[in-house]
């Protein structure tokens, strides 16, 4: 009896494993694959789904880009990434500082990358803000199915919550 209730846990826990629907949040981003394994899973073009930006001081999350910003990120086998997103409703520019202004609702960048365990490194080679160029952007990525959740570090962006620490909090779907 003793052996039974010390096997117990063990079988039930393997058990549970094998009920659909029934792993945790913290077990789902556990099994999000890294490394070689995620290298392989976001190659192709995924679709911007929602973007958020988080200030750092307050907390507060704010819709940098608008309610139904647009983009894509593309992943090529051989190491390339294409990154454009852009907010909600942009019209085309009649003086230069409507021109101006466009600038704080657009986020661009191409470049080589590599995987590093869960995160996603670009070497930017061109990109709409001038001091991205020759820089490593690093992104948190996280899939679920058909979904990326991709999360920046901590930084200062040029174009909102300007001179303030944010992170932008970014959700893709894999393209059809």
């Amino acid at each position: 009896m003793r052996k039974i209730l010390t096997i117990l846990p063990f079988v039930l826990s393997i058990g549970l494993a094998f009920l659909p629907g029934m792993a945790s949040a913290e077990e789902k981003v556990a099994a999000s694959p890294t490394g070689t394994e995620l290298a392989e899973k976001i190659v192709g073009t995924w679709e911007l789904v929602s973007y958020k930006v988080e200030d750092k001081d307050t907390g507060k999350l704010i819709e940098a880009m608008g309610p139904t910003p647009r983009g894509r990120v593309i992943f090529t086998k051989d190491g390339w990434v294409a990154f454009n997103l852009e907010g909600s409703d942009r019209q085309p520019a009649k003086t230069e500082a409507e021109r101006a202004e466009l600038m704080k609702t657009l986020v661009a960048y191409i470049g080589r990358y590599r995987i590093e365990g869960d995160q996603w490194v670009t070497s930017v080679q061109t990109a709409w803000a001038p001091e991205w160029v020759g820089t490593e952007q690093r992104r948190t990525i996280k899939l679920d199915g058909d979904y990326a959740d991709v999360v920046t570090p901590w930084r200062k962006m040029p174009n909102w919550d300007v001179g303030h620490l944010s992170h932008s909090v970014i959700r893709f779907k894999r393209a059809q």
